[in-house]
């Protein structure tokens, strides 16, 4: 499907703008609001975060036999033409943006994105979180994202879920979006295609945060949402990689993005300096919600989501590493933030253990998050990424485990969730504390008094960390009921079992039992 010819049946199309004049637009247009920081503010109506019901990969000859369908929903190829041909005919007679951007740091994996998109505004997020390219939007692209919120999808004809959709072509390098406006869509349909072209290459792709000390150590963090993932990679110690979506090929690790992606809500000058800082004139914020007459963020109010963001370019970070690029890493950082109040604040991983938790991909949901949840609740994404997974699972944990093998890679698991009891009786674990533990086994300075082996978990534990009190580092010391801590722990490790259990028999028998106790 060539965008040329597309484009050249537009009503109007507006290529190349720049970062102003995108805002320009974007407020003429009445698509957003400035607010006093001087980033554009935008709402996303309906849909505030991601629409994993409505994505769908195209099931064709080439991709059948080697995309998971187990973890994607497959549409077929009639249903992906029909739903083009109505943003076809809607570019018609409506006005598009165009702007292309790479994706990818690392030339020998950068791919070539065009972004057509209804919305200037969207045209910003693109422009800011992806990399910055000199070539025209004229140029032959390698994917086409085409971004239409006003098509809405037919659920009866296009066999889709609700009006809102979003369709990935492997073979025709295309995506379709449209019927919603949440631009975190854009973002991770290009990581999903990474997810499936760079493990084709030998490169592992990653949901991961990354940074580099003075010493070029280099550092990555893995962790679903809340878990600290963006707070502990963007340390004014350390130059930042980038916050979200990276590769590790032959050459080292790489930024797939050119900007960051930050969730906002809870954002202080004090707490995430760096961050409040970055989001000025140029960065988008998403329902953030401001005061109508001074254009003041309430970064703590949630009343329209709790999952409010601000997108802004890697070099908004004082301290961003520019070009996106560092060698191979010498530590990885596994982050969950556990609510049973189980798992220690930091323990170290053999190379099976460390596959054993990228596979499980554990963090919990605490009450109040989403509707109906009334106590801590145990979820599990494979890679810390499971939505963005074209492919079987086991093809990321090799490559992973190959990885840190080669390259001899310091592995831990973090919990940045509660200590002293579950949520709602144990207290959120100390940002500072967890810093000092990140930074001890960054610098070697971790487990000089010694190790010991957790229980059930059977994980090795600290018996002393710089800056952190003894007692924290062992979980069932800070419990003031003990048999409640074993029982607790006796119940989670049954819940990592039954996940775990769709992996036996794929995986290999060391990494099966590198577990809980069953």
């Amino acid at each position: 499907m060539d965008s040329t010819q597309l484009l050249a049946e537009a009503k109007e199309v507006v290529r190349d703008l720049s970062v102003r004049e995108l805002v320009e637009e974007a407020i003429r247009n009445g698509e957003g609001t400035f607010s006093s920081t001087g980033a554009l503010r935008v709402t996303t109506g309906e849909h505030t975060g991601r629409s994993p019901l409505d994505k769908f990969l195209v099931d064709t000859r080439l991709t059948h036999d080697i995309v998971d369908w187990d973890n994607n929903q497959p549409c077929t190829e009639e249903t992906f033409d029909r739903v083009y041909a109505k943003c076809e005919a809607y570019i018609k007679t409506h006005k598009v943006y165009v702007k292309n951007v790479k994706a990818g740091a690392d030339p020998q994996y950068q791919i070539r994105v065009k972004f057509i998109c209804e919305k200037a505004w969207q045209t910003l997020f693109v422009s800011q979180l992806f990399l910055k390219t000199d070539e025209p939007s004229t140029v032959a692209e390698d994917f086409t994202v085409i971004s239409l919120p006003g098509v809405q999808a037919d659920t009866a004809t296009d066999h889709t879920h609700s009006g809102t959709f979003i369709l990935l072509n492997f073979d025709k390098k295309v995506i379709l979006i449209g019927g919603g406006m949440y631009a975190g869509e854009l973002k991770k349909s290009i990581f999903s295609v990474l997810n499936y072209l760079l493990p084709q290459q030998g490169v592992l792709s990653m949901h991961c945060s990354c940074n580099v000390g003075s010493r070029g150590d280099v550092a990555l963090f893995f962790g679903l949402s809340g878990t600290g993932k963006t707070t502990l990679s963007a340390d004014p110690k350390r130059a930042l990689v980038g916050d979200d979506e990276h590769g590790w090929g032959e050459n080292g690790v790489f930024n797939i993005e050119g900007g960051c992606y930050a969730k906002c809500i809870g954002l202080t000058e004090a707490s995430q300096p760096e961050i409040y800082h970055a989001i000025r004139f140029g960065a988008v914020m998403e329902n953030v919600v401001v005061d109508p007459k001074t254009g003041y963020p309430y970064y703590s109010d949630d009343t329209l989501t709790e999952n409010t963001r601000a997108a802004y370019p890697l070099d908004y970070i004082p301290n961003a590493r520019i070009p996106s690029m560092a060698g191979h890493p010498s530590t990885i950082i596994l982050l969950t933030a556990d609510a049973f109040g189980v798992l220690p604040p930091i323990s170290k991983l053999t190379t099976e253990q460390a596959m054993y938790h990228y596979l499980t991909g554990y963090t919990s949901k605490v009450a109040g998050t989403e509707r109906g949840i009334t106590e801590p609740q145990a979820t599990f994404s494979t890679a810390f990424g499971a939505p963005f997974l074209p492919l079987k699972p086991l093809v990321y944990a090799r490559l992973l485990g190959e990885h840190i093998a080669r390259h001899k890679v310091n592995v831990y698991l973090v919990n940045t969730g509660w200590s002293g009891g579950p949520y709602g009786t144990g207290r959120r674990m100390n940002l500072n504390c967890t810093r000092a533990m990140i930074h001890a086994a960054l610098d070697d300075k971790l487990g000089e008094g010694g190790w010991t082996t957790l229980p059930v978990f059977r994980l090795s534990i600290p018996n002393t960390c710089p800056g952190v009190p003894d007692r924290v580092l062992n979980p069932r010391n800070t419990w003031e009921d003990k048999d409640a801590y074993d029982r607790s722990a006796r119940q989670l490790a049954a819940l990592f079992n039954q996940n775990f259990a769709k992996f036996k028999g794929n995986v290999p028998a060391e990494v099966a039992a590198a577990g809980p106790e069953a």
